[in-house]
């Protein structure tokens, strides 16, 4: 990877001339592009554009930002960059579900994912032992309906103290409140099994191999107040069958859940996602 690469995003209405305005721009800076990839929507009519590119060595990157304000002007563009080797600051919520956190702890510990796990924050002490072995703070907070309010207030300070890029919700069985949820917006993510809304609450597999079900899954999405309702950012699923108990789907769930949570993670973290109305836009 070039040393001083950065990622930009951007979504704007469609229209001639972006992709050769934004490239110009890039040349007029010495950039070179390593990778570009893009989408224009028709029914939206909103085009979205990511744009891998490497500045000479000891380039700053403030000129082009600068030059890059009146050209986001001109095509009323929603636009970031990032600096590319930068890791992105992860702070993972979890309960009585190690699965998606031990996943999440071992991608990130050999490097498949490019980031850091800042804090673990959980309303159970189950995991305190698994944070230790890999040297991550744990934070046990529990929580009661009488306590949510103060429980979450120390979530997202906990949060903006660790400068927390990304919140995850690695089986985070707590129902974050609508203010919570606006204080992340954009910045947490969920995983849940496919069978919303069809087996709601607990034991979903419980209730799913008692109606004899052939497929099971897993979804991860953004955050907010509607719950489980989020811009949706990857799925997945596996085939199973009638010699299979309860236990067993159970297992195929929690391996099909790490994957797709792992998914989702590594795609914001890439910067790979944006988003179009309550969709999403992901970059493979």
């Amino acid at each position: 990877m070039p040393r001083n690469d950065f990622i930009l995003t951007l979504s704007c209405p469609d229209r001639t001339g972006i992709v050769y305005n934004v490239s110009g721009l890039l040349l007029k800076h010495l950039g070179n592009i390593i990778d570009a990839q893009q989408f224009g929507d028709e029914e939206t009519g909103r085009f979205f554009l990511r744009v891998h590119f490497a500045l000479p060595e000891g380039t700053a990157i403030e000129p082009l930002e600068q030059d890059f304000e009146e050209l986001a002007e001109q095509f009323e563009m929603q636009w970031h960059i990032y600096d590319a080797q930068r890791k992105a600051r992860l702070l993972i919520l979890v309960s009585k579900q190690g699965h998606c956190l031990n996943d999440l702890l071992f991608r990130v510990h050999s490097k498949q994912l490019h980031a850091e796990v800042v804090g673990i924050v959980s309303n159970h002490r189950d995991f305190e032992s698994m944070a230790q072995a890999n040297g991550v703070p744990f934070h046990y907070l529990p929580v009661t309906p009488e306590t949510k309010a103060q429980q979450e207030s120390e979530i997202l300070a906990i949060a903006e103290k660790e400068r927390s890029d990304l919140v995850v919700l690695a089986r985070y069985m707590q129902i974050l409140s609508p203010e919570l949820c606006k204080a992340l917006q954009g910045r947490a993510i969920n995983i849940h099994h496919s069978f919303l809304p069809s087996f709601k609450g607990a034991r979903p597999y419980y209730q799913a191999h008692a109606r004899g079900v052939k497929i099971i899954g897993a979804t991860a999405h953004y955050v907010t107040h509607d719950l489980d309702e989020g811009p949706i950012i990857e799925q997945d699923i596996e085939r199973v069958d009638h010699a299979m108990s309860a236990q067993d789907l159970t297992q195929v769930g929690s391996d099909v859940e790490s994957l797709v949570l792992s998914r989702a993670v590594r795609s914001h973290v890439e910067h790979r996602i944006l988003l179009n109305g309550s969709r999403t836009v992901v970059f493979r």
